[in-house]
């Protein structure tokens, strides 16, 4: 292994164009730590925010953007007892996925699932931790619930809706185009609302309420999301598209039992970020080796090309994930 990479450095915030080859020393795995020599990064809209300078990584991350990636284990620290040199996994990162390798903790590491190749496997660790420890872990998503995520054909979108389905759920979701509409009812979706033609308060309201609504768009969707929600329902929040800012009745909440939550993944613990691997190796991962859940790919770029694939998620044209291509 040599001792410098190549990488993508954020250069100063602002837009995609500030995303530039490097090179960079190779990090070293630390106590509990593995590098992975990276095939392919995920790309997510934290990464854009932190380009943008609005999302700062934790102080012991890396400056680099990516915060998902597969590849190949070429060197495991000390108190790593259960991975070892040339093993296949992909795994959650604190931040410097946008490299040629990358350290990371080896509990938030994850076998690539059966029959799936790095491509794919490099689209699973943020958007399965974040749904699995949002919907099911801090939102109790049960069998024959209604449950409602916004942003249907997003990268957590489409990892929703299959999940939900696979654990019995029934699943409704928004999107902006009819394409996208499409593409969600094809993952398991009871139905696909476009939000741009019909209102999700009253569809849902049709159907009882939702039990459990899943949102990243804030703004007036709060407000909207509570009216949508059956009784005793709860509302998630991971992002606010729209602003975090809003004025909300909580009067609505006492006479409805209604519950508001929400988490962001990066600022957790390394603790709280392997029980959530633990919980996705035991549940997640068999339907993935089965074949009964995948991840929905949009389009890969070239390791060159990061700014392109910024500019592309944030079109919001996508459906699914995009990835880059680091070492394949």
């Amino acid at each position: 292994m040599t001792d410098t990479m190549r990488a993508i450095e954020i250069t100063k915030p602002g837009g995609p164009e500030v995303l530039q080859v490097a090179e960079r020393p190779v990090p070293e795995a630390k106590h509990g730590q593995v590098v992975i020599k990276v095939a392919y990064a995920g790309v997510n809209r934290p990464d854009a925010l932190q380009r943008a300078g609005k999302y700062a990584p934790p102080p012991t991350a890396s400056d680099l953007p990516g915060l998902e990636a597969s590849g190949e284990v070429v060197s495991v620290g000390a108190g790593v007892s259960d991975l070892n040199v040339g093993d296949q996994v992909c795994a959650l990162l604190p931040g410097g996925g946008y490299a040629e390798f990358v350290a990371t903790p080896a509990a938030h590491c994850l076998r690539v699932p059966k029959g799936m190749g790095m491509k794919e496997a490099a689209c699973l660790p943020e958007t399965f931790f974040t749904v699995w420890s949002n919907v099911f872990m801090r939102g109790g998503l049960k069998a024959g619930e209604r449950f409602l995520v916004h942003g249907g054909s997003s990268g957590i979108g489409t990892t929703a809706i299959q999940l939900a389905h696979a654990f019995g759920a029934r699943v409704f979701a928004t999107a902006g185009t009819d394409a996208k509409c499409t593409a969600c009812v094809g993952l398991g979706a009871e139905a696909a609302i476009n939000y741009r033609d019909t209102d999700f308060v009253d569809v849902l309201k049709a159907e009882g309420g939702a039990d459990l609504v899943l949102d990243m768009v804030g703004g007036d969707y709060i407000p909207r999301n509570l009216k949508a929600l059956a009784e005793d329902g709860r509302l998630v929040q991971i992002a606010f598209l729209q602003g975090p800012s809003v004025e909300v009745n909580f009067a609505t909440l006492m006479t409805r039992r209604l519950t508001m939550t929400g988490s962001t993944l990066r600022p957790q613990s390394d603790l709280t970020k392997a029980r959530i691997a633990q919980e996705l190796r035991e549940a997640v991962w068999p339907l993935l080796d089965a074949g009964r859940v995948a991840p929905v790919m949009d389009s890969e770029y070239a390791f060159e090309d990061a700014s392109d694939a910024h500019a592309r998620m944030e079109s919001s044209g996508h459906i699914g994930k995009i990835v880059l291509r680091i070492g394949a």
